[in-house]
């Protein structure tokens, strides 16, 4: 089950993390959190989902589906927030958070009164918390319970290694080389639900990890020359 935003122009959110799931061998789910107006330019505009709809379409799919794994992507607000922690507190199934803050042209796409809410409560219920490197330093990564994997893709390297930090201590580096690009709409999408899949396959959290980093490495190098948009494209 995925919970995100929906991205009209299908590059990233609620129909990227379809994509995804389903080229990984599951079934999804979905959860919308937000209506967004964005294309490979960037967000236009956003309107959060209401609180109780969001609480409802969880409630539709918890009620009838049992999900083997939950993917959380945008969060709006505090109040949907809220709505997530009080449908996730008793669930069974591994849940990976990618912390949707900032979209990559700037676009504010989380309130400010729900970061805070979200590390009291939410991280505490996350298996594996996916921030990039502006994210980690806002969230404050070295608090979290929860297993955390820094994304490398913004440090200037030519060379680019993701770091899983788990719960013991113990960590475990992914290291690839950076593909010259710009069609990298939507990368911390697909990161994060080919993980949530291939923990419901029933792989450990490192193997999850090094099989979504293979997936993502391989489409970023499949789309290096496509042209979908006028902006950062897809991956494909």
């Amino acid at each position: 089950m995925t919970i995100a935003g929906s991205d009209p122009s299908g590059g990233a959110g609620i129909q990227q993390d379809l994509k995804t799931i389903t080229a990984c061998g599951c079934y999804g789910a979905t959860v919308i959190t937000s209506l967004t107006s964005q294309n490979t330019l960037g967000v236009q505009s956003a309107m959060a989902v209401a609180a109780s709809v969001v609480a409802s379409q969880l409630q539709s799919v918890l009620s009838d589906l049992r999900p083997s794994a939950v993917k959380i992507g945008m969060i709006p607000d505090r109040e949907v927030a809220e709505a997530i922690v009080r449908s996730l507190s008793a669930i069974d199934a591994p849940i990976v958070y990618d912390p949707v803050m900032i979209s990559t042209s700037g676009y504010p796409l989380m309130a400010p009164d729900a970061i805070d809410y979200i590390a009291q409560h939410l991280f505490p219920l996350c298996t594996l918390i996916t921030p990039n490197l502006p994210e980690a330093e806002r969230i404050g990564v070295n608090n979290l319970k929860a297993a955390y994997l820094i994304k490398g893709g913004h440090a200037d390297s030519d060379m680019m290694t993701d770091v899983l930090h788990m719960p013991d201590g113990t960590t475990h580096q992914y290291t690839t080389p950076r593909i010259r690009t710009r069609n990298l709409h939507g990368t911390g999408c697909t990161l994060s639900s080919a993980i949530a899949s291939y923990l419901a396959l029933g792989h450990t959290l490192p193997q999850a990890v090094a099989l979504a980093k293979d997936y993502i490495t391989s489409a970023i190098f499949r789309s290096v020359d496509i042209h979908i948009g006028s902006g950062n494209g897809p991956l494909v």
